[in-house]
């Protein structure tokens, strides 16, 4: 009796790590990314696209955030052609995707002290390869291309006498999306078992989650209060200086592009960059005005004082929000642990998650026309956006905001009843 109950125990936990659980997992988050991204497009106003071009566009953008490639590509006659390249994360969409699915990954596992490294792979393969197909054909879709008009004047008459008819296209590079988006699973699903309590580890590790797990969580715990921060400041804009449409676009777009960013800026982390041409960065306006400029421009808190003296708040949130965190920590972490250890473990945590902000934010984008080799002409049809951190002036800060925070975060803790072990 007792073999056939540990059978059924056995035939149930293997129907719960089954392909079914997994392809709900996938889909559940495909649909969240592709929701997001569709929403988003339309309320930036992707639907009047011509052509049919929406759910090919809403297709490459969900594939760039789950960490694909998509190129832009350009052609416009015999003796004139056009250019372009774009380098974005919208991170509003990774997101929703990654939440959903780093959900579907852990409910199987929970309740478990303890699991079996070929067990997690076994799980954790299963969702790599329904992503692969995801991705294939997601990647399938994500292609199109669109007229450029040359609209009057001194280019047109030139474009019409060259027979150059200048196009941009985008389509999904196969082999580098398969490539990035199994990374990009992998190190969600690595994730997922770091922040989560009830998820099981294999027994060699599991003496290492008293030190990562509170850390990791408290991390998690940072950015997801960015997010929420922000998104009540973007619902007051809206709902008081107009602009609903636009607001909501970057909500469902790139929210945790512009409040992961506002994070560094408010450590003291000093970024630069460039907007030139008709493309911008939509919200706030005074990022646009701070890098509008016809060379590299410094953004920091300095720089955006210098147009609002209120954006020195992000100093004062940046503080408020680390110490937050740091006390979350402290208090998931098991009660011997000492003041300097906390200190240790939150500078550890905040670099690494600086660092993951610093290679996520930025952005390169270009689009030009060049005819007989001039270089790039006209100056609706050309535009460049880019915007990169100074790394390692950013990682040492978050080294001593980690290691500030850790220690007055472990301070606080200790007038808290806290465990004993994890």
């Amino acid at each position: 009796m007792s073999q056939q109950q540990t059978s059924h125990r056995g035939r149930a936990t293997r129907v719960s790590h089954g392909w079914g659980e997994a392809l709900v997992a996938v889909l559940a988050g495909l649909v969240a990314m592709v929701v997001t991204a569709a929403l988003g497009l339309w309320a930036a106003g992707a639907a009047d696209l011509p052509g049919g071009a929406f759910w090919p566009v809403v297709a490459a953008v969900v594939v760039m955030a789950a960490g694909g490639c998509v190129e832009l590509s350009g052609d416009a006659g015999l003796i004139a052609g056009t250019n372009a390249d774009l380098t974005v994360l919208p991170l509003s969409v990774t997101l929703a995707g990654a939440l959903v699915i780093a959900a579907g990954f852990l409910r199987p596992l929970r309740h478990r002290a303890v699991a079996g490294g070929r067990e997690l792979a076994s799980w954790a393969a299963r969702l790599a390869v329904l992503w692969v197909l995801a991705l294939i054909g997601l990647s399938l879709l994500a292609r199109h291309s669109f007229d450029i008009p040359l609209g009057e004047g001194t280019i047109a008459d030139i474009g019409d006498l060259l027979d150059a008819s200048p196009t941009v296209g985008f389509r999904a590079d196969i082999p580098i999306t398969l490539v990035f988006g199994l990374l990009w699973l992998a190190g969600l699903l690595f994730l997922a078992l770091l922040v989560s309590r009830k998820a099981p580890l294999p027994a060699r590790l599991v003496r290492f989650q008293e030190s990562v797990r509170p850390a990791a969580w408290a991390m998690v715990v940072l950015l997801l209060a960015y997010v929420v921060l922000g998104l009540v400041v973007a619902l007051v804009v809206a709902a008081t200086r107009g602009h609903a449409t636009e607001t909501f676009a970057v909500i469902l777009l790139g929210l945790p592009n512009l409040v992961w960013l506002a994070l560094t800026l408010g450590l003291g982390a000093t970024w630069e960059g460039r907007v030139d041409g008709p493309f911008g960065l939509p919200m706030p306006q005074v990022l646009d005005s701070v890098l509008r400029t016809p060379e590299d421009s410094t953004l920091n808190l300095s720089t955006l004082t210098d147009y609002d003296g209120r954006y020195w708040w992000l100093l004062v949130a940046a503080a408020v929000l680390l110490l937050g965190a740091a006390f979350v920590m402290a208090v998931r972490s098991p009660a011997r642990m000492r003041p300097w250890q906390h200190a240790v473990h939150m500078a550890v945590a905040l670099t690494l998650t600086v660092l993951m902000i610093c290679l996520v934010v930025q952005i390169s984008a270009h689009v030009g026309l060049s005819l007989l080799g001039l270089g790039d002409l006209g100056g609706d049809l050309a535009g460049v956006v880019t915007l990169r951190p100074h790394l390692w002036s950013a990682l040492g800060l978050a080294v001593v905001w980690g290691l500030v925070t850790g220690f007055l975060g472990s301070l606080l803790a200790s007038r808290v009843r806290r465990r004993g072990e994890v």
